[in-house]
């Protein structure tokens, strides 16, 4: 299967792009990764979706294989969703579909809201679109953790001490839970690691998935997500730290959208039930 990749120059520097399957004629779809500051990489796997529609990958600007520029006031949504329109524009997107996951449904959310023009389909993939619901949902998860585990949590908070050690490893107790409940630690996520920028993530959203500090605390699109009319799939594992409860809620706010929960699975379904996942994905995008 053919394979076209290069960089775009966008606001700020370039970014690195993969389109898979370049030339054939099924909608193409944009994938969106999550973070701020992961990379495509974990997302890889669905390069499978590219035996009917072309499948774009890219490494936001900061992380991954795209630029990685010092200058921080860059790090804010608007210029992703610029980003992303840039993106457009230099692959000539006429119509495509979006798959966002994670912060990858925030920026696909806040995209569609100001640009409308060209995008068929939405999936938001174990969604964040609200980040004080996120947090709230959060708080309630961590309640299930071991008391030894959530002391450990609050007192580095508490004392800002959340780059020690015994954080880290109370962090990695709650993903276990939450993020990805894979014994061992799946290639996909153990390489991803290396093209992470963390100095994005902790000023954008904080010091970890559960503890909301960064300029992203109050982003809320709830009040508009009955504006995104077109078709929409919203999903999420059983076990994700974007809950079931609250993703079945952003979809009941969207008037055109369907609901799918994967029993198997936390918050990296397209790793935890692959195949699930991908036929899903294609069932929806097919339709």
């Amino acid at each position: 299967m053919p394979v076209q990749e290069g960089f775009i120059d966008v606001t700020g520097g370039r970014v690195w792009y993969q389109v898979h399957n370049p030339h054939a004629t099924q909608t193409p779809v944009v994938i969106l990764h999550g973070g701020p500051g992961s990379s495509h990489y974990s997302l890889s796997v669905l390069d499978v979706l590219a035996d009917d529609r072309p499948v774009i990958f890219y490494d936001q600007l900061g992380c991954g294989k795209s630029d990685r520029p010092k200058d921080t006031s860059l790090w804010h949504i608007d210029r992703f969703v610029k980003e992303l329109g840039q993106i457009k524009k230099a692959l000539n997107l006429k119509e495509f579909d979006i798959l966002g996951h994670s912060w990858g449904t925030t920026l696909a959310a806040a995209y569609y809201l100001s640009s409308p023009d060209g995008v068929r389909k939405i999936i938001f993939s174990s969604p964040c679109l609200s980040a004080p619901k996120w947090a709230e949902d959060q708080a309630k998860n961590r309640e299930k953790l071991p008391v030894d585990v959530q002391i450990t949590l609050k007192t580095n908070e508490k004392f800002g001490t959340t780059n020690s050690q015994e954080y880290k490893k109370a962090t990695e107790a709650f993903n276990k839970h939450f993020v990805c409940r894979i014994e061992r630690d799946p290639d996909e996520t153990k390489k991803s690691k290396q093209y992470k920028n963390t100095e994005i993530y902790n000023l954008m959203w904080g010091p970890s998935e559960f503890h909301v500090t960064g300029n992203l605390k109050d982003f809320d699109c709830t009040d508009q997500l009955k504006d995104i009319t077109i078709p929409t799939l919203f999903m999420c594992g059983r076990y994700d730290e974007a809950t079931p409860a609250s993703t079945a809620y952003f979809g009941s706010l969207a008037p055109n959208s369907k609901f799918h929960v994967f029993e198997n699975s936390a918050h990296m379904a397209y790793i935890e039930e692959p195949e699930e996942y991908v036929r899903v994905v294609n069932d929806f995008l097919n339709e």
